[in-house]
């Protein structure tokens, strides 16, 4: 585990001013944090790439929204996969686009010298250490003085409101847009843990490949998201979308009916994968700190864990109590400015 007290001691004060960030860079999104603001900024991590121009372009929610609405030259990029940097340049290009976006309402008084930057971000706990030093160099090259990296179990498991620092066995399924991480957390560090590549994104080129055999469908990637979000639920509640795509023996635009039952169906090997590892976990644990899991309950974080009736769905498949945290999208950035704010940890 990273030394998280000495780290965070280093970040020293060099000017009268300091800006420290705390950031966040998942798959689907990116936040990012000041001290003092809070969360001040929430955008997809995708940019696009003019080709003819070798520029980026677009940023962001900007470039979600044009995704299979360009021309050739025009190169949508997703540059971190499965919580790492998979395109250096790319995510290069777009920290800097979006720390300067969080920090150019606070900069304006500073014209002649710019305060030090320092940052304490997240980092998967299965990131190699060329991957870890990826994303401190990303930070560096974006303006950033010094980085501490936090794993993010530990980050995600204080910002749901947990002190791991103790020796009160915690167990977090967080379940985000690249990874499904799950740990139990004790003592201020990782006990066990699992990591699952079949998070939120894959879900959505599942639903892709269902629509494809079942329906003879091609859909576009925002469409199956679209599908997931507004379809999947586990309150038995059915409900129905009509979507349009290509037909796949015609090419023709195409309609079909979607429902809940589809995409459950399409989706049920990804929940009984996640489900099965939780269980790995606990068997793998020692019986004092399954006994207190066994009282206090799973807690399930990231953008899944909003799924309607998931937590009851999960509790009857493991005969547990399942609790979804209070704001599962930012738990791991508000993991990390509450370490920021801790002065002797």
């Amino acid at each position: 585990m990273f030394n998280i007290i000495d780290k965070i001691r280093k970040i020293k004060l060099p000017f009268l001013s300091n800006f420290q960030l705390y950031v966040d860079f998942g798959t689907s999104y990116s936040r990012i944090g000041i001290k003092d603001k809070g969360v001040v900024l929430n955008e997809p991590t995708i940019l696009g790439f003019n080709n003819k121009t070798n520029e980026y372009l677009f940023f962001g929610t900007e470039a979600k929204k044009i995704i299979g609405k360009v021309p050739e030259f025009i190169k949508i990029i997703k540059p971190t996969i499965n919580g790492t940097i998979n395109d250096f340049d790319a995510q290069l290009a777009l920290t800097k686009r979006l720390i300067d976006a969080a920090l150019s309402p606070y900069t304006k008084n500073f014209s002649l010298m710019m305060p030090s930057i320092s940052a304490i971000a997240s980092i998967p706990y299965s990131a190699t250490e060329i991957e870890q030093r990826a994303l401190e160099e990303v930070l560096k090259k974006a303006g950033v003085n010094y980085t501490a990296l936090i794993e993010k179990p530990v980050a995600t498991a204080i910002g749901c409101g947990f002190n791991i620092f103790e020796h009160n066995p915690v167990f977090i399924v967080d379940m985000g847009g690249g990874l499904i991480e799950m740990a139990i957390l004790s003592g201020g560090g990782v006990v066990v843990q699992k990591t699952l590549k079949m998070a939120g994104e894959n879900m959505n080129k599942i639903i892709y490949n269902y629509s494809y055999l079942k329906n003879g469908i091609i859909l576009g990637e925002t469409t199956c998201e679209d599908l997931k979000h507004k379809l999947l639920n586990f309150d038995n509640s059915d409900k129905t979308l009509i979507v349009r795509g290509k037909s796949l023996e015609t090419g023709l635009p195409k309609s079909v009916k979607i429902t809940t039952s589809d995409i459950q169906e399409a989706l049920s090997v990804n929940f009984n994968q996640i489900l099965d590892s939780i269980k790995e976990l606990i068997e793998q644990a020692q019986p004092e700190i399954v006994d207190e899991i066994y009282a206090k309950g799973i807690i399930l974080t990231g953008g899944i864990s909003n799924v309607p009736g998931i937590e009851k769905f999960f509790e009857n498949e493991l005969k547990m109590k399942v609790i979804s945290s209070e704001n599962p999208n930012a738990s791991t950035v508000n993991g990390l400015i509450r370490i920021g704010r801790r002065k002797e940890m």
